[in-house]
């Protein structure tokens, strides 16, 4: 049985306020419209409040998707679970409960202990953790520190051997110094986190007036591990904006598609040296719908009713009355004039109505000369109620002229789109590394293609004046999709500021009524093909009224269709970055998993995931440059342990299929409020302007095209990248009197593959792994003597030596041997 869909956005959207081009949107996630004279309540939206939430794993997450909720952003995870925001309708709540949820009162769920914020952090740079041993039952993953607006804070992610036991549950205790050699103090209680069943590790963020050293984490079963605190988002290259006459601060409103589309092809015409527009070949389904009606009340005798035109092409041009003639033993029977429909309801014997709702729904698909293309009975209904007369005859619409209240005049561009993608490169041959820029996958997400518009608006004006721009420009191929769900933007932008989805309805008759127009539509990001909901993978649904629907089939739609195309025909594409907002995470894969048992998509190599920290090291330090917001790090890493499951996603399939180091990005994390000691959270659509210490759209514009920007400059490193990586074996070849540990190291992210059977060592070879995710490499307990032989790879495919792998000669390759004496 399906269910309907529930409006549930996790942050409830702000008022919003959009200079010239979009203004507000006055309560929070609620879309106001002007009331339509003479149409059924049954076809107007709930009103929704606010609610806070706790789910009680990534189990009931999926549940919850599944019955058409949409819980996407916001989230947190907390020891119980997973906490966040909620916009629902008193029966919504009701709903919610009856799947477990529960609705937390205020100032209820979870709080670090001693933490300003009760959020997560954590710290990227130099690895500092003291090495592991094979014996090792606690290790310590990060001891990060990072200031923001003033204050210091430490972030702690530790994890035990035995963290799986749950009876009695394994705590930890982390203890700090106050710099090197002070005593150890400030002991606190760790929180232990579980995903989906399993064990992830324990963690905490602490707010401190001084920087430690050092860290002690104790478990309850005895085990200790001390780690070094390293500073998280520091050692970056200068900021472009840094550059004397370097130009930026360009879009100063939201974009609608229109605006966006028409700026990337004056961009391309005032600038043909470097940039041009490549049209996208699959058309989208386009900003229309059919007309509709609901004639009839909710029972059996309803009957909802489809034009076969598009609206603007004629479908709001059709009524339908059902009339009741004088007389008995008449048939049922349509006349049609114009676009006016009658529907002749037959009457029995005695004089009474006749009709069902089904034989009504028959009537008007096989005689209303081509005008209605589906009639059925309202939802799950049988049809077998009679069909009442109407008082009057009743105008379909396909409901796109109702405009939120404040939205700009005029009409929306019917019909499909072509989508443009501006592409900018001095050479634009193939011989420079491609990075694509997606931003808007999901249509309320408008930061993301203010900061895509704002990043390319960058890169052409400051060519000739800015040299570090020019090398950018002259060393990368860039292409910019600046809405990738134009149809679903302005939907978002003129309907129901909380679409989330396009606009394709795939919907049966059961969910196919006005009342559900807001339901419709795919996830674009969960229509693709590595990991996907027909796979078995969670955080996609099977409901065409969930927003997070994957579609009928991996690439249904024509906007993922269109990435698929483009990484194809340009093959020089080795990056990407899939921007979304919000909520300050970045990541990568694995981004999906089952949740029974918790089986990810395959993790990258421990050198790609070693490239990927560094790079996102390098770009939230340029967010944190702006005006020192700062992306935590237990919000970067991959997707899957970092935030939810999300089967079918666009990262997976580029990375696993085309070998592309792409990226997720949401924008718009949470900013420190020194005044008020809180962490301020943002939104979809947070007012454009507004104090530029906290969050508006502005600000996130400005802050995340920095790092957009770095990221160029490190694709541009990339391709330029000829010095092979070097690689030892930690302690090294000799002799030893006893068994011993080793591991490898490397002197820039790198893959390794060794061999301990004398064999030459290939791409085929064994690959060294991490201990565990978020953890450095894994640890050898040689108690035989044992030659290593191996060679590294690093992330621009640099081999150690210039080694040949796929040739069968050469010994080029590393090798060590540790002797245990007898």
């Amino acid at each position: 049985m399906r269910r309907r869909r529930l409006r549930l956005a996790l942050l409830a959207l702000p008022a919003l306020l959009v200079s010239s081009v979009l203004v507000a949107n006055p309560s929070a996630g609620a879309d106001p419209v002007a009331p339509t004279a003479g149409r059924s309540q049954l076809e107007d939206e709930d009103q929704a409040r606010s609610v806070r939430i706790e789910l009680t794993g990534s189990a009931m997450l999926d549940k919850v998707n599944d019955a058409g909720f949409d819980i996407e952003h916001g989230l947190t995870r907390v020891p119980n679970g997973i906490e966040g925001e909620a916009m629902v309708t008193t029966d919504q709540v009701a709903e919610l409960k009856a799947l477990g949820v529960k609705i937390l009162a205020d100032g209820e769920g979870f709080q670090w202990p001693e933490a300003a914020d009760g959020g997560l952090t954590a710290s990227f740079g130099a690895r500092s953790v003291a090495p592991l041993t094979h014996a090792d039952t606690v290790r310590v993953v990060r001891a990060d520190w990072f200031t923001t607006k003033g204050q210091g804070f430490l972030y702690v992610e530790a994890r035990t051997t035995e963290g799986q036991q749950a009876d009695p549950i394994v705590g930890m205790q982390l203890e700090n110094d106050s710099g090197k050699a002070t005593p150890w103090g400030y002991a606190r209680t760790m929180s232990r986190f579980v995903d989906s069943g399993q064990y992830m590790f324990h963690r905490n963020l602490f707010k401190l007036a001084t920087r430690p050293h050092e860290i002690r984490v104790t478990s309850s079963t005895g085990g200790v591990a001390i780690g070094t605190v390293s500073d998280w988002l520091e050692g970056a290259p200068p900021p472009l904006t840094e550059n004397q006459g370097y130009k930026s601060n360009f879009v100063n409103s939201y974009q609608n598609p229109q605006q966006l589309y028409a700026r990337a092809e004056q961009i391309a015409e005032q600038y043909p040296d470097i940039a041009e527009i490549i049209y996208l070949p699959n058309r989208t389904n386009g900003y229309q719908r059919k007309a509709q009606a609901t004639i009839g009340g909710t029972g059996e005798s309803a009957v909802v009713v489809d034009s076969a035109a598009w609206g603007h092409e004629g479908g709001n041009d059709i009524t339908v009355e059902f009339v009741d003639r004088p007389g008995a033993d008449l048939p049922l029977g349509v006349e049609v004039t114009g676009k006016a429909i009658r529907v002749l309801l037959a009457k029995d014997a005695n004089g009474a109505l006749a009709s069902t709702a089904t034989e009504v729904s028959t009537a008007l698909e096989t005689q209303s000369q081509g005008l209605v293309d589906r009639a059925h009975p309202y939802r799950t209904n049988v049809g077998t109620g009679i069909v009442a007369a109407t008082t009057a005859p009743v105008a379909l619409t396909d409901f796109l002229d109702q405009k939120r209240v404040g939205a700009p005049e005029g009409e929306v561009p019917r019909g499909p789109k072509t989508i443009p993608v501006l592409r900018i490169g001095k050479h634009r041959d193939g011989s420079r590394p491609g990075v694509l820029i997606q931003a808007q996958d999901h249509a309320r997400e408008w930061v993301p293609a203010t900061t895509s518009l704002e990043s390319a608006e960058r890169l052409v004006h400051n060519y000739k004046t800015d040299k570090e721009t020019k090398k950018i420009v002259n060393d990368t191929d860039v292409f910019f999709i600046l809405s990738n769900n134009p149809d679903g933007a302005n939907y978002s932008f003129y309907n129901n500021a909380s679409q989330r989805r396009n606009m394709t309805n795939h919907c049966p008759d059961a969910n196919d009524d006005p009342a559900r127009r807001n339901s419709w539509g795919v996830d674009l990001n969960r229509n693709y093909r590595v990991g996907s909901g027909f796979d078995g993978y969670d955080g996609a649904s099977f409901s065409c009224t969930s927003d997070t629907f994957q579609g009928p089939a991996e690439l249904s739609e024509p906007e993922s269709k269109n990435i698929i195309w483009l990484v194809e025909k340009y093959a020089n594409i080795k990056f990407m970055m899939s921007v979304h907002s919000n909520g300050g995470q970045l990541f990568w894969q694995p981004g999906a998993y089952i949740a029974d048992g918790r089986i990810t998509t395959p993790r990258p190599p421990l050198g790609d995931e070693a490239f990927y920290w560094q790079s996102a090291g390098r770009i939230l330090s340029q967010v944190k440059a702006y005006r020192e917001t700062v992306v935590t790090p237990e919000n970067v890493g991959g997707s899957s342990d970092v935030l939810y499951s999300s089967a079918g996603n666009v990262r997976e399939d580029l990375y696993n299929t085309y070998g592309i180091f792409a990226f997720g990005w949401e924008v718009g994390g949470s900013v420190y409020n020194p005044a008020t000691g809180n962490w301020q959270g943002g939104s979809f659509q947070p007012a454009w302007e507004g104090d530029p210490n906290l969050v508006s759209g502005h600000s996130e514009t400005m802050e995340y095209a920095n790092g957009i920007m770095e990221m160029f400059r490190i694709a541009a490193e990339w391709g330029k990248d000829k010095k092979d990586p070097k690689s030892t074996l930690v302690p090294g070849g000799g002799k030893f009197s006893r068994p011993v540990d080793v591991h490898f190291e490397t002197n820039e992210p790198a893959t390794i593959y060794y061999t301990t059977d004398g064999s030459r060592p290939t791409l085929q070879s064994p690959r060294y792994e991490a201990t565990e995710f978020r953890e450095p490499g894994e640890v050898f307990h040689v108690t035989t003597t044992t030659t290593f032989q191996w060679f590294s790879v690093d992330a621009a495919g640099n081999v150690e030596n210039n080694y040949d792998p796929d040739k069968n000669k050469g010994k080029n390759y590393r090798t060590a041997t540790i002797t245990i004496l007898k």
